[in-house]
C-alpha cells in the first residue's frame, strides 16, 4: 500500500480539502483507498460524510493500542473509499504517547497490517507534534500545500528540517512528491509573487495544477 501524506504545519492551506478530493478521485479511478485522519479537528472524517455516531473506534484507539486498525475503519459513501476516522480524543494522544515505547512508529505499524488497500491518504494536523511525526514516519510520499498569500513560506523551513531528520533516522523512504499551490489568483500580484518564489525554491517539485481561490 502506498502511503501518501498531506502536511503543512500552517493551518488553512487546504490540507483537508486536498485529502478529501484526492481520496475521492482515486476511488473514482478504481483504486481501493483508505483515508487516514490524524487531525483532532476531524475535518477529513466529516468531509467524507462520517458522523461521530458512526464511529465505534477511532485512530486514537489504534495509536494507543486499544484496537487493531482494521476494527476502526468505516466505509464512506464515496466509491472505493474507506476512512480510519479521527475524533477529538486525538487531541490527548500527543501527551499519552509521550511515555510509549517506539511512539513515532505507531501509525506505520498499524497501517502495515492492511494489505487490502492500494493507497492511503493521510490528513495531518497543522503542527509538527507527535501525530504529524507518526504520519511522516509511516509515509512513502508527501504533498505540501502552500497558499499563495502573506507568510506562505512561514514554517516550511521547519517542516523541511523535520522531514530531513525523519529521512535520516526513521524513514529513509520518505520523499516529497510535490508542492501544491492553493488559493491561487493570477489577478493578484501577491499570488503571482508567492508562486514565483515557491517555484524558485522548489523548482520541478511544484505541481503544474494549482487550486484557485474561489471568491463566489
Amino acid at each position: 500500500m502506498l502511503i501518501l501524506t498531506v502536511s503543512n504545519q500552517k493551518g488553512g492551506v487546504g490540507k483537508t480539502t486536498t485529502c478529501v478530493n484526492l481520496a475521492a478521485e482515486l476511488g473514482r479511478l478504481g483504486y481501493s483507498v483508505l483515508a487516514v485522519d490524524i487531525d483532532p479537528q476531524a475535518n477529513c472524517t466529516s468531509g467524507l460524510g462520517i458522523s461521530p455516531s458512526e464511529i465505534d473506534f477511532s485512530l486514537y484507539d489504534v495509536l494507543l493500542g486499544e484496537t487493531e486498525a482494521r476494527n476502526a475503519i468505516v466505509p464512506t459513501r464515496w466509491e472505493g473509499v474507506s476512512i480510519l476516522p479521527a475524533t477529538i480524543d486525538l487531541a490527548g494522544a500527543e501527551v499519552e504517547l509521550a511515555s510509549v515505547i517506539s511512539r513515532e512508529t505507531r501509525l506505520r505499524r498499524s497501517l502495515g497490517t492492511l494489505d487490502e488497500y492500494d493507497v492511503a491518504v493521510v490528513d495531518c494536523p497543522p503542527s509538527l507534534g507527535m501525530l504529524t511525526i507518526n504520519a511522516l514516519v509511516a509515509s512513502d510520499r508527501l504533498i505540501i500545500p502552500i497558499q499563495c498569500e502573506y507568510y506562505a513560506l512561514e514554517g516550511v523551513s521547519q517542516l523541511l528540517t523535520t522531514i530531513r531528520l525523519i529521512q535520516k533516522n526513521l524513514n529513509p523512504a520518505l520523499n516529497i512528491m510535490g508542492i501544491l499551490l492553493t488559493m491561487f489568483d493570477k489577478r493578484v500580484n501577491l499570488s503571482m509573487q508567492v508562486a514565483k518564489e515557491v517555484h524558485r525554491y522548489f523548482k520541478e517539485k511544484v505541481f503544474r495544477s494549482v487550486i484557485p481561490r474561489n471568491i463566489k
